[in-house]
C-alpha cells in the first residue's frame, strides 16, 4: 500500500488551534507599543473626517471593576469600527481625580489618624494615590487591547484644567447662575458633605408611620370663621397629621395643605377633628374611629394661616398653602420642615420663613432643642419622640411600613436632607429647563426611551447643588462678606486673577493665597469659601468652554456612552455647563449600556460577593474573551456575566478561530499576485461563497452604524459555523486537498478563501483585535502588519472583482436538494448501514422544471452532495417504494450503497478503469490519477 499523504496539500499554519489568549496577547501588546501603533493609526487617517467619542471620566480609586471594562471595550469596539468606516478616531483617555471617593479611601486608609492631619497633607496624600491609580488603571486598560493615547491622558487635576474649571465657575457667575442659599440638601453624616443626586441609591428601609394631632386654641374664632354652632361639650380642637420621619418633628415650622383640595371638619365625641375629605374614611377606620360627624367641609386655601401648637415644643406651626401635597399619602395635612426637605423648603419660602437647623453635620440634635434629645442620634430618637407625642397625647396611631429612601453609595448609610449653607446653579425655572430640554431633543439617543428620561429628570431637577464639604478638589473661587455672605462685587475679576496662579501651581495656589494682596482693605470684611466643587461640575466640564486642552479640536464630541446611571450624573452635568456656559450641546449622541449583573439578574456588588474580576478572566481566558462576551450582549439592558456565560462566550471564540485557522492553513502556498485566478475562470461555489461573505458584510456594517454590536456576532458566528464550516469547507476541502497544487481548481478556491480570510480578519477586528492582529500576522506573504488597523472595509474592487453574476437561486435550491440528502445519509449512519457519505449513491428523480434548474450541475453534484456518486433521473421513472419528498416539490430521493472501490488517496468510491492499467496497482481513483500526474480536468460548478 502506497503513503499518498506527500502527494495531499494538507493545511498548514503557525496559526494554532488553541489561543492561548493570554501569553500571546501580552506578546502582541508588546508589539503595538514598540511600533506605538495608535500613533501610526491616526496618522494614516490624517486626511479623514474625525469621529470623536469622549471619554467620561472614572473615579482613579481603585482598580477597575467589571463595569470599567465593560465600557472601555465598548467605546474601543466603536472607535475601531469607525476608524474601518474611513474616519480618523482620537481617542483621549480622562480621570476624576478629586472629590469624595478618593479622599474615602485615605481617610479609611488612615482611620483614626486623619482627623490629625492638615487639610494640605490630606490634599498631599489624595493626589499622590490618585496618581498612582491613574497608571494602575491605565495599565488594565491598556490590557483590555484598548488604543488610546495613553502618553497624554486628560486629568482634572492637571494644574491647567484645574484652572479651566475655576474659570467656569466665573462664567455661570458671569451670566448669573451662580448663587449662595442656606437650604436643604442631600446630607451623609459619615461623608460629612453634602451629595449629588449621583451619589444617592435607593433601598428599601423599615420606617415608623404615624399619624398625630395639633392642637388649635381659639374655638369661638374657630368657630366663628367657619359658621359652625358651638357646642359646650367640644373641648379641643386638633388637626390629623401624618409623616414617616418623626425625627424631622423638633424641626417643624408649618402644616402644608393642598388649596385645591377639599378637608372635612368633624366631630367625635366632643372633640374635633381636620383631615382630607377624600381620606376620612380610610383615615378613621385606620384610627379605629367608627361614630364621626361631618360639621362642614372646605376648600383647603380657607384654612391658610390658622395656627396650631406644636406636639411638644413651645412653637406655633401655621397653615400654608402647597400644591404638592397629594391625595394618595396621608391625612392631606403634612407636616412641614423646610430644613430637610427640598418641596418643604419651597411651600415655606413663600411665607417667608426661614428653615431652623436642628441638627448638626454628624446627624445629632443640638443643645437646647429639648432636654431629652440633646446631642442625640437623630434616627435613635425616633422612639423618644413617640413617646413624647404619647405623652402629650398627640399619638393617634403608630405603626412600621417598608418604603425607598436615600442612602449614601459610598457608606452605604442613610442619608438625610438637612439645610446648611450651599452654592447653587440656577436650573429650577421653566426658561432654563425649556431651553435644556429643547436641546435635548437635538440629540439622538441609543436607546430611544433615553431621551423621554432626561427630559423627565430636567423637569424634576431642582436647582443643582455643587458645593462639597471636604478637603480634596478644586476650591470654590469666591470671597463672601462674613456678615451678609454677599459675594465680592469683584468676584469676576478675581478669578480672572487667580486663574494665571492656579494654572501655574495649582489648587493650592488658591488655599495659600495672600487675601490681603488680592483683597486691599476688604480683607478683613471677607472670607475665602472653604468649600470645593461637585465633581461632576469638574467633569462635565470636559466639554464647558473647552476646559481640556487636548480636547479644543473636537468642540462637540460625537458621542457619549456610559451606564444609566449618568443620566443624573456625567450625561446631565454636561449637558447643564455646555448650555449654560456656551448654549450649545456637548454631544451629538449618547449610548446608554446597562450594568453588569450576576446570573441570577443580581447587580454585581463585592458587599454581596457576586463580583467576577476582569483581570481574573483576562489573566485565565485572554483579554479577547472579555470583549467578545461584551460585543455578544444586549448592552441596551443590564448584562448578565458568569462563569457559565464566560464558557458559552468560549465556544463562540473558538467557532471564529477555527474558521480562521481552516482559511490560513490552506493558503501557506498562495501569492495573491502571483496565483489568483480571474474571476471568469474560478469556479462558481467559489464565486458564491464570496457572493455570500459581501451579503454578510452589508449586514455586519449596519450592525456596527447601529451600534448593535450583538448582532454583529450573531451574523458572524453564523456565516463561521454555518455558511462556511457546514457547507462551504465541507464541500471543498476535497478539492484543496486532493487537487494537485498549482491546478486552476485548487487556485480558484484558495482565491476565495485569501478574500474570505482578510474579510473577516476586519470584521472581527473591532471586538477581538488581539486574534484579528494574529490572523494577519499569518497570511501569508502579507508584509505590513499594521494594516489590519489601517485600512477600511473591503470591497470587491479591492481583489480586482467585478459584479458577480452567479445564479443565487440555483444554488439555493442545490442547497436544500443537500440538506434533504444529508438528513437521509444520518438515518443510515445511525442505522450502521454506513461509516460516512462517500459510501452513498443518489439518484434524483425529478420533474421537468427541477430537472431543468439543476442538470448544469449534474456531472459536479457529487462533489456538492460529498458522495460518490449522483445521477438524474425523470421523476415518472422513480420506483414505487421511492416516497416524494415532502420539502421540496417535483423530488424523490433514491439513496443506496455504493458498490466498487475505495481509492486510498481521496477516499472516494469508484469503479475500475481497465484503461488505466496501473489503477490496480495505485488503488485510487482516476482524478486522483489524473492529480498525481498533473492533469486534473477543469471544473466548473463545485
Amino acid at each position: 500500500m502506497k503513503n499518498y499523504k506527500k502527494t495531499l496539500n494538507l493545511p498548514k499554519t503557525q496559526f494554532s488551534m488553541r489561543g492561548n489568549l493570554p501569553i500571546k496577547e501580552l506578546q502582541i501588546l508588546k508589539e503595538w507599543k514598540k511600533n506605538d501603533l495608535y500613533k501610526i493609526i491616526l496618522h494614516s487617517k490624517k486626511n479623514k473626517k474625525v469621529f470623536f467619542v469622549q471619554d467620561g471620566p472614572p473615579y482613579a480609586n481603585g482598580k477597575i471593576h467589571i463595569g470599567h471594562a465593560l465600557n472601555k471595550i465598548l467605546k474601543d469596539i466603536i472607535i475601531k469600527f469607525k476608524n474601518l468606516s474611513g474616519y480618523k478616531t482620537p481617542f483621549i483617555p480622562c480621570w476624576d481625580c478629586h472629590g469624595l471617593p478618593i479622599e474615602h479611601k485615605i481617610e479609611k486608609k488612615y482611620s483614626q489618624k486623619f482627623k490629625k492631619f492638615k487639610k494640605e497633607d490630606i490634599r498631599k496624600k489624595c493626589k499622590k494615590y490618585a496618581l498612582k491609580q491613574v497608571e494602575l488603571q491605565k495599565k488594565d486598560f491598556i490590557r483590555l487591547g484598548v488604543l488610546a493615547n495613553w502618553k497624554n491622558p486628560e486629568l482634572t487635576m492637571d494644574f491647567k484644567n484645574q484652572a479651566k474649571i475655576m474659570k467656569n465657575v466665573q462664567k455661570i457667575h458671569e451670566k448669573n447662575y451662580l448663587y449662595q442659599d442656606k437650604k436643604p440638601t442631600h446630607w451623609c453624616i459619615k461623608c460629612q458633605s453634602s451629595l449629588a443626586e449621583a451619589e444617592i441609591e435607593y433601598q428599601e428601609k423599615k420606617s415608623d408611620s404615624i399619624y398625630f394631632s395639633l392642637k388649635y386654641e381659639n374655638k369661638k374664632k374657630f368657630f366663628k370663621k367657619f359658621n359652625i354652632n358651638c357646642e359646650e361639650n367640644i373641648k379641643n380642637i386638633y388637626i390629623i397629621v401624618w409623616t414617616t420621619t418623626p425625627w424631622t418633628l423638633p424641626a417643624s415650622q408649618a402644616i402644608s395643605i393642598n388649596p385645591n383640595f377639599t378637608y372635612n371638619i368633624i366631630q367625635i365625641k366632643n372633640k374635633i377633628y381636620i383631615l382630607l375629605k377624600k381620606k376620612t374614611k380610610k383615615i378613621l377606620k385606620i384610627l379605629k374611629k367608627k361614630k364621626y360627624k361631618i360639621l362642614h367641609s372646605i376648600y383647603g386655601q380657607k384654612l391658610e394661616n390658622l395656627l396650631f401648637n406644636h406636639p411638644f415644643l413651645d412653637l406655633k406651626l401655621p397653615i400654608i398653602l402647597s400644591k404638592y401635597v397629594v391625595l394618595d399619602l396621608g391625612t392631606g395635612c403634612v407636616h412641614t420642615a423646610p430644613a430637610h426637605g427640598e418641596e418643604d423648603y419651597k411651600s415655606c419660602k413663600k411665607y417667608n420663613i426661614s428653615p431652623k437647623n436642628v441638627i448638626d453635620s454628624f446627624g445629632k440634635y443640638k443643645k437646647n432643642i429639648h432636654k431629652k434629645l440633646n446631642k442625640k442620634n437623630i434616627f435613635q430618637s425616633n422612639e423618644i419622640i413617640i413617646n413624647l407625642l404619647k405623652k402629650k397625647k398627640s399619638l393617634l396611631k403608630n405603626n412600621i411600613i417598608k418604603h425607598s429612601y436615600p442612602y449614601c453609595w459610598r457608606h452605604k448609610s442613610i442619608v438625610i436632607f438637612r439645610s446648611n449653607k450651599q452654592w447653587f446653579i440656577k436650573i429650577d425655572t421653566k426658561e432654563i429647563k425649556n431651553k435644556i430640554i429643547k436641546k435635548i431633543k437635538k440629540i439622538s439617543w441609543i436607546p430611544n426611551w433615553t431621551k423621554n428620561n432626561m427630559i423627565l429628570l430636567i423637569k424634576k431637577r431642582p436647582d443643582w447643588c455643587i458645593s462639597r464639604q471636604r478637603n480634596w478638589g478644586i476650591p470654590i473661587p469666591v470671597f463672601t462678606h462674613k456678615k451678609t455672605g454677599l459675594l465680592h462685587k469683584k468676584t469676576n475679576f478675581f478669578i480672572k486673577k487667580i486663574y494665571s496662579t492656579v494654572k501655574k501651581n495649582g489648587i493650592e495656589a488658591w488655599w495659600k493665597l495672600d487675601k490681603k494682596e488680592l483683597l486691599g482693605n476688604d480683607e478683613k470684611k471677607y472670607k475665602k469659601s472653604q468649600d470645593i466643587l461637585d465633581v461632576w461640575f469638574e467633569s462635565g466640564c470636559i466639554n464647558a468652554n473647552l476646559t481640556y486642552p487636548s480636547l479644543k479640536k473636537y468642540r462637540v464630541a460625537d458621542l457619549y456612552i456610559e451606564g444609566t446611571d449618568q443620566h443624573r450624573g456625567w450625561f446631565m452635568s454636561s449637558l447643564i455647563l455646555s448650555i449654560i456656559i456656551k448654549n450649545k450641546i456637548p454631544y451629538k449622541k449618547v449610548i446608554t449600556h446597562g450594568f453588569t449583573i450576576d446570573k441570577y439578574g443580581k447587580k454585581m456588588s463585592k458587599s454581596i460577593g457576586n463580583t467576577i474580576n476582569p483581570q481574573k478572566i483576562i489573566k485565565k481566558y485572554g483579554a479577547d474573551i472579555l470583549r467578545l462576551w461584551v460585543a455578544s450582549s444586549n448592552y441596551s439592558k443590564d448584562i448578565s456575566i458568569s462563569n457559565e456565560i464566560i464558557n458559552q462566550t468560549i465556544d463562540s471564540y473558538r467557532k471564529i478561530r477555527n474558521t480562521a485557522r481552516f482559511l490560513l492553513g490552506n493558503i501557506y502556498d498562495f501569492n495573491f499576485k502571483k496565483d489568483r485566478i480571474h474571476e471568469n475562470e474560478m469556479l462558481k461555489i467559489d464565486l458564491w461563497a464570496i457572493e455570500k461573505t459581501f451579503q454578510t458584510q452589508k449586514k455586519i456594517i449596519k450592525s456596527y452604524q447601529e451600534y448593535k454590536f450583538h448582532k454583529v456576532i450573531k451574523y458572524i458566528l453564523r456565516f463561521c459555523f454555518i455558511d462556511m464550516s457546514s457547507l462551504y469547507f465541507d464541500i471543498i476541502k476535497d478539492r484543496l486537498y486532493t487537487s494537485y497544487k498549482n491546478s486552476s481548481n485548487r487556485r480558484s478556491c484558495q482565491t476565495t478563501i485569501y478574500i474570505i480570510n482578510k474579510i473577516l480578519a476586519l470584521w472581527i477586528s473591532p471586538i477581538i483585535p488581539f486574534t484579528s492582529y494574529e490572523i494577519w500576522k499569518n497570511i501569508p506573504f502579507e508584509k505590513n502588519i499594521n494594516k489590519i488597523f489601517q485600512i477600511e472595509w473591503f470591497k470587491k474592487s479591492h481583489f480586482m472583482l467585478k459584479q458577480n453574476t452567479i445564479n443565487k437561486k440555483k444554488w439555493k435550491k442545490i442547497f436544500l436538494i443537500k440538506n434533504e440528502i444529508n438528513q437521509l445519509i444520518e438515518i443510515k449512519k445511525q442505522k450502521k448501514n454506513i461509516n460516512n457519505s462517500l459510501q452513498v449513491e443518489i439518484v434524483l428523480y425529478l420533474k421537468k422544471n427541477l430537472f431543468e434548474e439543476i442538470k448544469i450541475f449534474k456531472k459536479e453534484l457529487k462533489f456538492i452532495f460529498l458522495i460518490s456518486k449522483c445521477s438524474l433521473k425523470n421523476y415518472l421513472h422513480a420506483p414505487k417504494n421511492i416516497k416524494k419528498n415532502e420539502n421540496i416539490s417535483g423530488l424523490k430521493i433514491n439513496l443506496k450503497t455504493y458498490i466498487g472501490n475505495k481509492c486510498e488517496r481521496c477516499w472516494h468510491y469508484y469503479k475500475k478503469n481497465k484503461l488505466i492499467k496501473k489503477q490496480e496497482i495505485l488503488k485510487i481513483c482516476d482524478r486522483c490519477y489524473q492529480n498525481i500526474k498533473k492533469k486534473e480536468k477543469k471544473r466548473t460548478f463545485a
